[in-house]
């Protein structure tokens, strides 16, 4: 095919606007860049303007992270005596930023936390959402570690026009049951919502860490990471500098104590979804500066929507997921319109087989079931066309009848005075805690900063 280049201008047109020009233009419009940001998450468009699946390698290299090999999970098994989980075997936990380096802290006996976070945007959490919440407890209960959990409704509150503080904390305190009922250790478990937290008594070393983090975080930088402008509110800006507070062990003083120094050496490990990562780029960039180890941060893949894989799951898009409330028959008339790698009929099906790589049951399965083996199985009969379409919703719908069936049984045991308690700022249970003593002093120290404040409010008076 010719180039523009390569064909002279039409009589009349002014230079380069051929009909061929013209057309490779209008090609180049429809044509879009896969867009993964905190906001938005889209595979992209192709140029004849199909939507593309999210490609996670290129992903990679745009953000500079390293991929879980095949090495690094031989490792991982060895270190803590644990078969990886499914999602780490299976590639859909791909990513990481220094996962080694945690690897070397805990065969050395140094402890370190888990962080991970929500962002509450309806009343009912969607299955997509459990998988990094699965993932975390996976990792609390092999590390046997201390996790901090950060409900984030003031940046849905900031970043949503149509939603009220009144309506982010209700999603708040309904997702944190949600949170519970995965089954995380209450001992070793802190759970905060921020617009509760950042006004408490107990958030002051938290605090102090924000304006720190502002402080050598300029707007230019939140521009360019996030693609904010001039019609985002100066509270989005400000922001990142506090999901980044949390990945610092000293703006726990309650659970790590009082002995900064000490404290600032305690490493984190974030487990989240890759559309996260652009936050702690921006944390691990100012960590040294502010005397802190880099976080490490470990990434999964979205769960696709219904639609298909070129976007995830999404909760403000009923018919796009499953949620934690569906009744069976809604998630069996919801899979039974997911997107179909199938052929076009069951006879074109048997000769040529199915797409699992496209199949949205099939990539459920991928998430869900546990047994390798039956997955394979699965994967190589749909392909050979021994399994058809309506075979592979069978399955996928059974899957995931039975994962919302055991979280509604998890979550009927989750009262609220459940909750409270894990939303209590309190001492956690793991190895290196501070002794008695030290959270003896630290109350003390609290007591007489309170008692302080209160008399100069007398005199205000």
């Amino acid at each position: 095919m010719a180039t523009v280049s390569e064909v002279k201008d039409e009589p009349g047109q002014p230079p380069a606007l051929t009909s061929l020009s013209l057309a490779e233009a209008a090609q180049e419009a429809r044509s879009k860049e896969q867009i993964i940001t905190p906001f938005d998450v889209s595979g992209g468009v192709d140029e004849q303007g199909k939507p593309k699946a999210i490609d996670y390698d290129k992903l990679v290299d745009n953000f500079g992270s390293q991929r879980i090999d095949k090495p690094l999970l031989e490792r991982f098994e060895m270190v803590t005596g644990h078969k990886p989980h499914r999602m780490l075997r299976r590639g859909l936990v791909f990513s990481h930023r220094d996962l080694n380096l945690i690897l070397d802290k805990y065969e050395k006996g140094i402890p370190f936390f888990l962080y991970t976070g929500r962002g509450p945007s309806s009343d009912s959490m969607h299955v997509g959402h459990t998988i990094p919440f699965e993932f975390t407890k996976y990792l609390q209960d092999v590390f046997d570690v201390p996790l901090v959990i950060m409900l984030t409704d003031d940046e849905k509150f900031f970043h949503t026009p149509k939603l009220s503080l009144h309506d982010v904390y209700r999603f708040t305190i309904q997702n944190a049951m949600d949170i519970i009922a995965v089954g995380f250790d209450m001992k070793k478990t802190f759970i905060f919502a921020d617009t509760e937290f950042v006004d408490s008594g107990h958030a002051s070393a938290f605090n102090t860490n924000v304006r720190e983090m502002g402080k050598r975080t300029t707007i230019n930088q939140i521009r360019g990471t996030f693609g904010f402008n001039d019609s985002n509110n100066i509270a989005e800006f400000n922001f990142p500098a506090m999901q980044s507070a949390t990945a610092f062990a000293t703006s726990f003083p309650f659970i790590f104590g009082t002995d900064a120094k000490k404290v600032a050496k305690v490493p984190c490990l974030i487990p989240c979804a890759i559309d996260q990562d652009p936050y702690f780029r921006q944390c691990r960039d100012n960590a040294p500066k502010m005397g802190y180890v880099k976080p490490a941060i470990i990434h999964s893949v979205f769960l696709p929507s219904l639609r298909g894989s070129e976007s995830k799951m999404s909760a403000s898009d009923a018919d796009s997921s499953i949620f934690l409330s569906d009744t069976d028959n809604q998630i069996k008339k919801k899979v039974g319109k997911a997107f179909s790698g199938g052929q076009d009929t069951a006879e074109l099906h048997r000769e040529i087989g199915g797409r699992t790589t496209v199949d949205v049951p099939f990539q459920y399965l991928t998430f869900f079931m546990e047994d390798d083996d039956k997955l394979e199985d699965i994967r190589v009969a749909y392909e050979k066309g021994e399994m058809q379409s309506g075979e592979m919703k069978m399955a996928c719908t059974k899957e995931l009848q039975a994962y919302v069936s055991g979280f509604r049984e998890r979550r009927k045991a989750v009262t609220d005075e459940v909750r409270k308690e894990f939303m209590r700022p309190r001492q956690l249970a793991f190895k290196g805690m501070p002794n008695e003593k030290q959270c003896q002093e630290a109350r003390s120290r609290r007591i007489k900063i309170l008692e302080y404040e209160l008399e100069r409010l007398k005199r205000e008076d």
